[in-house]
């Protein structure tokens, strides 16, 4: 490249070239070289929440007095640029960088001096001025927490919230359909679908719960803490006032932590949050690969139930359908539950006063979040809402299902049961013909006692 597309800038480590174009300088520089490693780039969401930090500490340094008020507004204008997306090409730093995160930090401040300098006319400084009160070992873990929690509160919570609706809705048009129930891939006793399906909408229901009890801890921030938790080179009020500037300008119940050395120390909020992640992805890999199975065939598998038709699913096979949608969202559960051993890894990096594997937790909570909110979308509204059901077959099923009897135990006994069982089994022949020939109970009782739909209720067979 010719001379003319780079500019010279200068360090505490000396004189660099950089990019003409490029709203950042040396530090960033020098990680872009330092960390040629994944080409994977910050996400856009913790990206927003630096630019949202560095506003709330540009206005708490006005609020206080240290910063004037026309460099305060120039920053505060240049980091809510950054927030809202504008400049993102700006932020190269590779995930696998620094530990502390500070080169992402620095980007932040070089970028958003660079901004608010030619917004002002005049020099603003990134250390002295955008970095005014902070450490990049506070700012990054409260990056971490703002980004989740704006994460979560935008994109997961409301996702979950429509697959647990969408659930919902349909456990209740399907609560009048009798399927036989099924314990280790085996016939067991009769359910509904509604049943069932409603099973999987508390599930999703009970993920929504534990994020929000996790998220009671990403709220604490750890802005403040400075370097190593004491707050050094910054005010004592200053902590407090971020949190309430960050809250005020994301709606969410943000406030500082209540120990800034277990803030900077430990990732164990982070750590806690992905733990729930992998509880809503085990979930999710469980309902789709239900559906999976009361999809498959249509012929020679279970066929109960026929998901919507997206695409081809064979370049070789002509009209072969595949389930599309829960095939993806398997893959989804197994990235999550890949990405919380890595956080859990990385929480245990906690040396001392300082976390040193920030950027790869921060890269990855935001990844679990964003894949399990559009995947909690997808099968929603491609495979929960317009699956059909093969009532024919349930019903086929059902009534030739020999485990049945266990609804004859309290009368006939478990080990009568159980022959009638082995020989409706080994003839294949209909529970209710032998039934009829291995006992002396009436018709009418027989067919009281053995009706699939009652016996999805519960309790004793045949009693009020």
């Amino acid at each position: 490249m010719s001379e003319q597309q780079y500019r010279v800038e200068r360090d505490s480590m000396g004189e660099l070239k950089v990019p003409a174009a490029a709203l950042y300088g040396a530090q960033t520089q020098r990680a872009v070289e330092n960390f040629p490693i994944s080409g994977l780039a910050m996400p856009r969401t913790f990206i927003r929440a630096l630019g949202l930090i560095k506003a709330a500490a540009a206005e708490t340094n006005r609020d206080l007095g240290d910063l004037p008020e026309d460099v305060a507004g120039a920053i505060v204008r240049a980091a809510e640029a950054v927030a809202d997306g504008r400049h993102d090409d700006h932020f190269p730093v590779d995930v696998f960088q620094t530990g502390s995160g500070t080169s992402s930090n620095m980007n932040a401040n070089e970028v958003i001096a660079r901004l608010a300098s030619d917004d002002l006319g005049r020099a603003v400084h990134p250390n002295d001025h955008v970095n005014m009160g902070q450490s990049s070992n506070d700012v990054i873990p409260t990056a971490i927490h703002v980004s989740a929690a704006i994460a979560c509160a935008e994109q997961l919570l409301p996702g979950l919230d429509h697959l647990a609706t969408t659930l919902e809705g349909r456990a209740g048009e399907l609560a009048d359909v009798t399927t036989t129930g099924r314990t280790h891939l085996m016939d067991a006793m009769p359910v509904t679908l509604g049943q069932e399906v409603g099973g999987w909408a508390h599930q999703i229901r009970l993920g929504e719960q534990r994020v929000r009890s996790a998220l009671e801890r990403v709220h604490a921030l750890a802005q403040g803490g400075t370097a190593v938790g004491t707050g050094i080179n910054a005010r004592p009020e200053f902590g407090a006032g971020v949190a309430a500037a960050l809250a005020r300008r994301t709606g969410l119940p943000l406030r500082e932590s209540e120990n800034r050395f277990e803030s900077l120390s430990a990732q164990d909020a982070a750590v806690e949050l992905s733990g729930q992640l992998r509880v809503v992805a085990v979930s999710l890999m469980k309902i789709a690969n239900d559906l999976r199975w009361m999809n498959s065939g249509p012929l020679a598998g279970l066929g109960e139930i026929a998901l919507p038709a997206l695409q081809p699913g064979s370049s070789i096979m002509p009209g072969k359908v595949n389930p599309v949608i829960p095939e993806a969202v398997t893959m989804v559960s197994a990235q999550v539950i890949g990405n919380d051993t890595t956080i859990t890894v990385a929480g245990q990096s906690g040396n001392f006063q300082l976390n040193v594997m920030l950027p790869v937790i921060g890269y990855n909570l935001l990844q679990s979040i964003g894949l399990l909110a559009n995947a909690s979308t997808a099968l929603a509204d491609r495979a929960v809402a317009g699956f059909t059901v093969n009532r024919e077959r349930l019903e086929a099923a059902l009534g030739r299902n020999p485990i049945l009897v266990t609804a004859l135990n309290t009368v006939i006994g478990y080990e009568l049961g159980a022959k009638i069982a082995k020989r409706a089994y080994a003839e294949g022949r209909p529970l209710m013909e032998l039934a009829r020939e291995m006992t002396d109970l009436p018709e009418g009782e027989l067919q009281r006692l053995l009706d699939p739909r009652s016996l999805t209720r519960g309790g004793i067979p045949g009693s009020d």
